[in-house]
């Protein structure tokens, strides 16, 4: 090869531009959530960052978080899903049937429930994927179903209470190895491991980008950007253990949100589901066996949607006929506010968590300044809408 040839084929720097918009994407969200979660602190006169109500803030938005991983992969395959609300509800009311009224153990229970919402997504994915029936069709087919299985289950009632165990799903707290009552230093310390574990991640894909000749920006920006993430994940996990530390349900969405970025920006499954998003025929022209795949997205969705009715229920520590009522909206708008593309291809896992984090901050922040349902309806219907606009204007600016 000529090396005239050579120096033609290799890879162009990104000009610092480019780099600066990309990383402004990528961090927008997030400043827009520092921004928002310091406008409410203010407007709530401090409440909003006390221990307390961040635990709060954890458990009420853990069961929108697990969906959103789901839903993710479902809209950047191309698809939706309206049936997430209607099916945890749905399991919660199974599980609370199988442990008060059947008396299974809760271990069985929880595995066998899930189980179920697995097998409730491969229902429902095998119609979308297998037989090409709208997605929007089935799922919400899907939701008027299982809204009256559950109704049907319970009879009208609402079952409960059950055993701690099960209710230490969504209500406990980890273990303090110590053995201390008031500071737990064992949150403290897995939450500065978390943060030294994103900033390092963060410099070792700024580092790989550069050894492949893409320019990185300004060392001194990035930096900052870090420091700044770094920080508020050390301050909200000081906060935490100062109350009771960190809670149970916040160690399993930390596992699963981890899992799931690595999923999609590590291996085949993740990037054959953004290329079906995509373009669905040039993916299948290329091999990827798009049926298959398309039926997956949705099992695993139903599978986490069970989880989040278990989360749910065991928060609750009752099983009512209207759990679940509303819950695929907020999913969905926290996908949509984190990034993800109504036409499929485009989303991140983390964008997705800032987005219901963004959704769950403005609840309770307008609930603690006394701002009534209706108008909260409003702010985030004009948000998601916001939202889903800026997206369609950079689709059509690129």
């Amino acid at each position: 090869m000529s090396t005239q040839a050579a120096v033609l084929i290799q890879p162009k720097p990104k000009p610092v531009k480019t780099v600066r918009q990309g990383n402004f994407r990528e961090y927008g969200l997030m400043i827009a959530l520092v921004v928002i979660m310091i406008f409410f602190q203010f407007m709530t006169n401090g409440t909003l960052f006390k221990p307390l109500n961040l635990t709060n803030l954890v458990l009420q938005n853990s069961y929108v978080i697990i969906m959103a991983l789901g839903m993710l992969l479902v809209i950047v395959a191309g698809y939706i899903d309206l049936s997430v609300g209607s099916v945890a509800g749905f399991i919660g009311a199974l599980a609370a049937v199988m442990m008060v009224r059947w008396h299974i153990d809760f271990r069985i229970a929880m595995v066998l429930c899930l189980i179920v919402g697995g097998a409730i997504g491969a229902g429902q994915g095998y119609w979308i994927a297998y037989h090409k029936i709208p997605s929007f069709i089935v799922t919400l087919a899907g939701m008027l179903v299982f809204r009256g299985l559950t109704l049907a289950l319970l009879g009208g009632d609402s079952i409960g209470p059950f055993a701690i165990p099960f209710q230490q799903l969504s209500t406990g707290f980890i273990y303090d190895f110590f053995g201390h009552t008031g500071f737990r230093v064992t949150s403290m310390g897995i939450g500065t491991l978390v943060a030294v574990i994103m900033f390092y991640n963060s410099l070792r894909r700024r580092l790989n980008r550069e050894k492949h000749g893409f320019q990185g920006g300004s060392f001194a920006l990035f930096v900052l950007e870090n420091l700044i993430i770094s920080g508020l994940v050390l301050y909200l996990s000081y906060q935490l253990a100062s109350y009771k530390g960190l809670p149970n349900v916040l160690i399993i969405m930390g596992v699963l949100i981890a899992l799931f970025a690595f999923i999609t920006t590590r291996t085949t499954v993740g990037r054959r589901i953004y290329a079906l998003g995509g373009n669905e025929k040039a993916a299948k022209l290329s091999g990827i066996k798009t049926e298959r795949l398309a039926f997956g997205t949705f099992v695993t969705m139903g599978a986490l949607a069970a989880l989040a009715g278990l989360v749910f229920t065991a928060r609750l520590n009752t099983a009512t006929p209207k759990a679940g009522v509303g819950f695929e909206l907020d999913v969905i708008a926290a996908v949509f506010i984190g990034g993800a593309s109504a036409s499929g291809g485009v989303g991140k896992v983390m964008g997705a968590v800032i987005g219901a984090f963004i959704m769950g901050v403005m609840n309770n922040g307008m609930s603690i300044m006394g701002v009534g349902i209706d108008w909260q309806q409003v702010v985030k219907g004009l948000v998601l809408l916001a939202a889903v606009i800026f997206d369609v204007y950079n689709k059509n600016k690129a």
